[in-house]
C-alpha cells in the first residue's frame, strides 16, 4: 500500500499521531481487519513495533481488537474515531486543568515561584525581554502583561488584530476595568469590526486610526510587546513578537501615540 508522505503528514498533525501510528493505521483503513503481521507487511513498519503501535491506537479509540486466533483488529469508521478523540481530548484537558488548578495550593508551585524571585534579583530591568513565535504565544504572553497591569495599558492594533484581541483578552481587560486601570485602544474601525469596536468601549476608550498602521501594546509606561509582521501577509503560526521591559522606550513610544491618539476620532 502506498500513501503519500504529504496525506500522512496531515494525518499526524490533526490526530496527534506518530509516523509508524499513521501508517498501521491508514493500512488498517484500506484492509477492514487485519493481523499485525499483515499490517506490518503492507505498511512497511517493522514487525517488531506493530503490536505495539496497534495497542497504542487502541487505546486512543482508532482501532479494537477482535477476539479469537489469530488476533485481528478492526478499523473503525472515521467519523467515530474524530468523535473518540474529541472526546479524549476534552477529558485529558479537563484532567491537566483540574491538576494545574491544585498546584496553586501546593508546595511546589511556592518552590517554583521562590526560584523565579530569587533568579530575578540577579536580572537587570533592561534585560527582561525575549521574542515569542506563533499568534497563541503572543496572546497568552499578552494577556499576562495585561493581568499585571496596575495603571494603564495602551494597544495599537489593526482591524482583524481587534476582533482577536476581543476574544483572547477581554476577561482580563474587564478585571483590569474594575481595578480603575485607564485603557486606551487605536484601531482601524471598519463595518467587519464596528461591533466589536462598540463592545469594547464598555472596558476601554477606543478610537479609530486609519492612518497608523501598528501592532503593539505598552503596560504601565514600562512593558511593551511589539508584532514584526504584517497580520494579513502572514500565517498565525509564522507571527513573531518582541517583548521588552524598558521605560525609556516604552515611554518614548508611547509620547508618539499620545500625538496621533489626538487626532483619532472616537467611537
Amino acid at each position: 500500500m502506498i500513501v503519500k508522505e504529504e496525506f500522512l503528514s496531515r494525518l499526524r498533525k490533526i490526530f496527534d499521531l506518530n509516523l509508524y501510528e499513521a501508517k498501521i493505521w491508514t493500512a488498517l483503513l484500506s484492509r477492514g481487519t487485519s493481523t499485525a503481521g499483515e499490517l506490518s507487511n503492507i505498511s512497511d513498519v517493522p514487525r517488531s513495533r506493530t503490536y505495539d503501535i496497534l495497542e497504542s491506537l487502541e487505546k486512543k479509540g482508532f482501532i479494537i481488537m477482535k477476539l479469537g486466533k489469530p488476533i485481528k483488529f478492526v478499523a473503525l469508521k472515521p467519523e467515530e474515531v474524530v468523535e473518540r478523540v474529541k472526546k479524549n481530548l476534552i477529558i485529558q484537558a479537563k484532567e491537566k486543568s483540574k491538576r494545574l488548578e491544585q498546584l496553586k495550593n501546593d508546595e511546589i508551585l511556592k518552590e517554583l515561584t521562590e526560584l523565579f524571585t530569587k533568579g530575578i534579583k540577579f536580572v537587570e530591568p533592561s534585560e527582561m525581554s525575549g521574542s515569542l513565535k506563533g499568534r497563541q504565544n503572543l496572546y497568552n504572553h499578552l494577556d499576562m502583561m495585561i493581568r499585571e497591569a496596575e495603571s494603564t495599558i495602551t494597544i495599537v492594533t489593526t482591524a482583524d488584530g481587534l476582533k482577536r484581541k476581543f476574544e483572547a483578552l477581554i476577561p482580563s481587560l474587564e478585571k483590569c476595568k474594575k481595578r480603575k486601570v485607564k485603557i486606551r485602544i487605536a484601531a482601524p474601525i471598519d463595518k467587519n469590526n464596528l461591533k466589536v469596536a462598540k463592545e469594547f468601549t464598555k472596558v476601554a476608550e477606543i478610537r479609530h486610526s486609519p492612518k497608523m498602521r501598528a501592532r503593539f501594546v505598552i503596560v504601565d509606561s514600562k512593558s511593551l510587546m511589539f508584532m514584526l509582521l504584517d497580520d494579513e501577509k502572514f500565517h498565525p503560526n509564522y507571527d513573531i513578537g518582541i517583548w521588552i521591559n524598558t521605560e525609556f522606550f516604552a515611554q518614548a513610544l508611547e509620547q508618539m501615540f499620545e500625538l496621533a491618539w489626538k487626532e483619532m476620532k472616537k467611537i
